[in-house]
């Protein structure tokens, strides 16, 4: 077993953390390698939907995960029992994990913890057996219900299928919940919980209930005749975002964990910010007021490694493509950054995998760091007619190389719920 000295005095220096491993289940592709690859071709993961007659909504389409079989990544048996959030996230996880090269059986079991953000949770396990009560009866409702419905479920599963016994726990903050875990998740190594964290978000919510309550409420795009030009960040012509679900899953470890075990690294996480806008339930504050706090927040901490606002190459944009987020956003970066906003490179991915929800900011943050890792940028597809008050360089239509060291993610939730996150390349 692996033990490594950890200092509890009250003034001891935090602790560096870094990303070892990632792994991604999406629209575009049923492995992170899959999806950085569509992402850099500038390719959409959005289609019509298939699960379900939408004939009744406005909008008909979504970014679904397809050609998934749990049977690939766990017991058939076993599968049958879990809700699509949870088998996303054991996907991803799984991913992660190899790709870290990393050996619970040698760790300490309680230096290992697990965060998974998600919005929604275990809904689809929750509806199917709502139904079953109406046309069944009440006894007939499966005893596997609650374990699925619970959104801290993926991340309970996670610590029995590889007995972790750290700090676990979800966290939820709606459209914001991957990037708050991942936040909590480097919190929490920082001040030497733990040594190694299983972080990242996860989200199965395309479902009839959840896309005509999005459908009703206007925020989608009802781009029905070209679902793939659908999601457009920045464009003038935007008129929604789009559904999508998914998993992102990372490892993140204390940097002297990693170098013991001697680990590659693909990025060091810097700086987290949170904050609420107490304004709206749907909609940004108008001045993007939780926004720039967020961002803020989490400079500052950035401020602690050296790193100072005119340092950040590139933010990943929440950028859903709706009328206000992103006009609030692109003011809040110049709030933010000044007149450094102009020579910071920005994207979108939304554009091409549509918003995962409470797996966004996971799959984001993942994004930032093989950005740094592989010194190339993601495109904002679908942005042919730039919005005058979204004035920024949103990296249009085309992936551009560029030498990347420090990274900025966005992610705003309704609610008001805000998180930023930032890395760098570590050195």
């Amino acid at each position: 077993m692996t033990t490594h000295n950890r200092s509890n005095g009250a003034h001891s220096e935090p602790k560096r953390v870094v990303i070892t491993g990632m792994g991604a289940i999406t629209p575009l592709g049923l492995s992170l390698a899959e999806t950085w690859r569509e992402l850099l071709a500038g390719h959409s993961g959005i289609d019509h939907i298939s699960r379900f007659d939408t004939s009744d909504l406005r909008t008909t389409f979504a970014g679904e995960v397809r050609n998934f079989d749990p049977a690939n990544y766990m017991d058939r048996k076993e599968a049958r029992r879990l809700d699509p959030y949870i088998q996303y996230a054991l996907a991803a996880t799984k991913e992660a994990v190899a790709d870290a090269g990393i050996d619970f059986s040698v760790e300490d079991p309680s230096r290992v913890g697990v965060i998974v953000g998600t919005g929604i949770g275990g809904l689809q396990s929750t509806l199917e057996n709502y139904d079953i009560a109406q046309t069944r009866g009440l006894r007939r409702v499966s005893p596997f219900m609650i374990p699925n419905m619970l959104v801290d479920s993926a991340a309970g599963k996670i610590a029995i299928e590889y007995n972790l016994h750290g700090p676990n726990h979800a966290v939820v903050s709606a459209c914001a919940s991957g990037t708050s875990a991942s936040g909590e998740a480097f919190e929490l190594l920082r001040r030497g919980d733990a040594d190694v964290m299983i972080v990242g978000g996860a989200e199965a919510a395309i479902v009839p209930i959840i896309v005509a309550g999005f459908d009703i409420m206007g925020a989608l795009s009802q781009r029905n005749d070209d679902p793939a030009g659908a999601c457009r960040p920045f464009d003038q012509d935007r008129d929604g975002f789009v559904m999508s679900e998914g998993s992102a899953i990372m490892i993140m470890e204390t940097e002297e964990h990693a170098r013991a075990r001697g680990a590659r690294i693909y990025a060091e996480v810097i700086g987290y910010g949170s904050s609420a806008d107490a304004y709206s339930m749907a909609a940004p504050h108008e001045q993007g007021r939780g926004a720039i706090d967020a961002m803020r927040m989490a400079l500052r901490k950035a401020a602690e490694y050296g790193v100072r606002p005119e340092d950040v190459d590139y933010i990943n944009a929440h950028g859903t493509a709706t009328r206000l987020n992103d006009v609030t956003e692109t003011m809040a970066i110049k709030q933010v950054l000044g007149e450094h906003a102009y020579n910071v490179r920005i994207s979108s991915t939304k554009s091409m995998l549509g918003h995962l929800l409470g797996g966004a900011g996971a799959i984001e943050t993942v994004i930032c760091a093989k950005v740094i890792q592989e010194g190339i940028i993601p495109p904002t597809i679908n942005l042919h007619n730039p919005d005058p008050e979204c004035d920024l360089n949103y990296t249009p239509l085309v992936a551009q190389k560029a030498d990347v060291a420090v990274t900025l993610s966005n992610s705003f939730g309704f609610g008001g719920h805000n998180a930023c996150i930032m890395l760098r390349r570590y050195e």
